[in-house]
């Protein structure tokens, strides 16, 4: 049999961006997972605070110049690449001049978050997704780190459920401690409208929709959810086990393949096939 495929979505991956416990997450995970003989594609945001020159990114003409509507606004998708140093890990980078080139992370430079985080999120997770289906590549599992990749679930349960790339993909989805102070946004709910992902779906959410509606909209379409980290907001991690879902309580930092195996085949069972 071949190796399983996991589509890696992470909102942060060290080195490119500065230390934290998703960042290593999002740079030890994918490496541990690739070592225990799995196939892995990994994604993150191209933020503004990424030196290219440095990390040495460079553009995939092939996958780029896509245009993607956001709230009837046109906007240009820009596929980056880089390799890992010492290790077989590339990163594809998804980048955009309004969303991430002239920006920081989820704050600017005087720690004020971006009032568009909701459009850059959404921005990121159909440009994955697109970058995916153009790469011909079919994860068996795609793994969602971090409040950017939140939109994915409801996405590959609607939106894309009927393509090839996806139609037998279980998703996973990683609650992390680090949290949105703010809302996304009065727009929010109708700029996530695409194909099959319709307004009424997030009729059941609160307004303001923040951080804990969105956690909310990515467990209730995720196939299992992970506890990543030690101060994880309980009350998410008790929704997501009073919905039935599997739930991997946090496994430390030691030796995390093995757990992430596992859970991976409880959540897809025995019928992963490379």
């Amino acid at each position: 049999m071949k190796a399983k495929k996991v589509l890696f979505i992470n909102q942060e991956i060290t080195p490119y961006v500065p230390d934290s416990e998703l960042s290593l997450l999002g740079r030890n995970l994918p490496q541990a997972i690739q070592e225990k003989g799995y196939e892995i594609r990994t994604f993150m945001p191209k933020w503004g605070n990424i030196n290219e020159r440095r990390g040495q990114l460079h553009e995939v003409i092939r996958l780029s110049r896509m245009m993607l509507i956001i709230d009837e606004t046109d906007h240009p998708l820009i596929i980056k690449v880089a390799s890992i140093p010492q290790t077989r890990i590339q990163v594809y980078f998804i980048d955009n001049d309004d969303y991430f080139t002239k920006r920081q992370m989820e704050a600017d430079e005087n720690g004020e978050e971006y009032s568009d985080n909701g459009e850059r999120a959404i921005f990121f997770a159909r440009g994955v997704l697109e970058t995916v289906k153009k790469l011909r590549w079919v994860p068996d599992i795609i793994h969602c780190q971090g409040w950017m990749s939140a939109v994915i679930p409801l996405y590959i349960k609607t939106a894309y459920h009927e393509e090839p790339s996806f139609a037998n993909t279980k998703v996973i989805t990683s609650l992390c401690s680090k949290e949105l102070k703010n809302d996304l946004g009065e727009r929010f709910k109708d700029c996530i409208v695409f194909k099959d992902a319709k307004r009424e779906l997030l009729d059941a959410y609160k307004d303001p929709f923040d951080f804990a509606e969105l956690s909310k909209l990515a467990i209730d379409y995720s196939d299992g959810v992970v506890e990543a980290g030690d101060k994880v907001n309980p009350e998410l991690v008790q929704y997501a086990i009073d919905k039935g879902k599997p739930v991997m309580r946090y496994p430390g930092e030691e030796n995390i393949s093995e757990p992430y195996d596992l859970f991976y085949d409880e959540v897809y069972g025995d019928e992963i096939e490379g």
